[in-house]
């Protein structure tokens, strides 16, 4: 798990499994920088973390170099830092109708963002230290319509096992979830989504979807596990066997 005093920078922490990772992470004591694109998305979750002495917000937008660069110049030396931001959005789509510009914005997001969180993030990490990207059950099931999400994930998960040995001792993993009921299932499904929730749950081994807190637990033991690298740790609830 976490050790207490640790200190973790969180990107995409305004609300889903990075919220649930931020609440984790202060309730076993570590320090905890909460960064988002969205200022006003990130104080509401700072007065849902109840505004701790620990927790400190700050906005980036993670695929900006220049952001980036000046992120870490602020927040200073960290043990670990994770992501999981992810402008997927506009990528749902047929290929008839996809926008090659939001799939390049969601590939942005999601793979280059995340490389600049290591490029810059690195030098600030302790050599204990560790990073943790967020990949997910698309890359292994895609659905239609999931193209861009499916490629997006497959290459993410490539990056951690090269930075895992660029980067070495500091350890780089990825978690993978399934189907998690977080707020990105209102623009994927619209009025939809209770019933492609539930008709999921219905399928899955574990009887039902899941929960911010299932990833978040997930993500710390990779935050936690000293001998875990290059390593893709899936929380699907037994989707890749239905």
């Amino acid at each position: 798990m976490i050790d207490t005093d640790s200190k973790l920078l969180i990107t995409g922490g305004s609300s889903g499994m990075g919220l649930a990772l931020a609440r984790l992470s202060l309730d076993l004591g570590a320090q905890v920088v909460l960064v988002g694109r969205d200022e006003a998305k990130l104080a509401r979750a700072g007065t849902m973390l109840g505004g701790r002495g620990r927790l400190e917000l700050l906005t980036a937008d993670i695929t900006c170099e220049d952001a980036v660069a000046k992120l870490f110049e602020t927040v200073g030396d960290l043990d670990h830092i994770v992501c999981t931001a992810a402008d997927i959005r506009g990528a749902y789509e047929l290929l008839p109708t996809l926008d090659l510009q939001a799939a390049r914005q969601a590939m942005e997001s999601k793979v280059f963002g995340p490389m600049l969180l290591a490029k810059h993030g690195a030098p600030r990490l302790r050599p204990s230290g560790s990073i943790t990207l967020t990949s997910g059950i698309a890359a292994y099931r895609p659905m239609p319509r999931g193209t861009v999400v499916a490629a997006i994930n497959a290459a993410l998960e490539g990056l951690v096992r090269a930075l895992a040995v660029e980067l070495a001792p500091i350890r780089v993993n990825a978690v993978s979830p399934g189907w998690v009921d977080t707020p990105i299932w209102e623009f994927v499904a619209g009025d939809r989504k209770d019933a492609m929730l539930a008709g999921m749950a219905e399928r899955l081994p574990v009887g039902r979807v899941g929960r911010p807190e299932d990833i978040a637990q997930a993500i710390a033991f990779l935050v936690g596990n000293g001998f875990t690298t290059g390593t893709v740790l899936h929380v699907e609830g037994g989707h890749r066997l239905i």
